[in-house]
């Protein structure tokens, strides 16, 4: 059987993965960012996330050029956020107040988490390119995650969650 990319899209779509704005800075300190699904965590000791960036992204430059990246867990209300971030060029970060991270990337403010990171590895994956950061900083509060699947963005139906052992 033959994978075609709108089938590898399908399936992938559904698995429900969590949204995030990944910021970053280019060589003069002009701020980049995206909108990105594929975020994960891989190590604890020592604390390490992964990030993967499409080659087409005008970030990648900053990713390489400035060593630092920020991600901001977007919280349930934050969908405008998170399309604002889908789309590319500067326009994104007009007319939106953004807060300053330890490293100096911007961070969403009202996000569920703030996760900074110095960046250790990048790695090319086909169509995008995989970025690994040592976490440098990071915030977190409780509330209600951004999920995004098959396509569209959904909210979990109650919170908090009961937890299973």
């Amino acid at each position: 059987m033959s994978v075609t990319a709108s089938g590898f899209r399908q399936a992938l779509g559904q698995f429900a993965a969590g949204v995030t704005v990944v910021t970053t800075r280019d060589r003069q300190g002009r701020p980049l960012g995206l909108t990105v699904t594929a975020f994960c965590s891989v190590s604890l000791e020592p604390p390490l996330v992964l990030v993967s960036v499409d080659n087409r992204s005008e970030a990648n430059a900053g990713f390489r050029e400035s060593g630092v990246f920020g991600v901001s867990v977007l919280n349930e209300d934050q969908e405008a956020v998170s399309q604002r971030f889908a789309k590319g060029g500067a326009a994104k970060f007009k007319d939106i107040e953004l807060a300053s991270g330890q490293t100096g990337v911007l961070l969403v403010p009202g996000a569920l988490a703030h996760i900074e990171c110095r960046l250790t590895a990048s790695h090319p994956a086909g169509d995008h390119t995989l970025y690994l950061g040592e976490v440098v900083a990071l915030t977190a509060r409780p509330g209600r995650p951004l999920l995004h699947h098959a396509s569209a963005y959904h909210c979990l139906g109650t919170w908090p969650a009961k937890k299973t052992t």
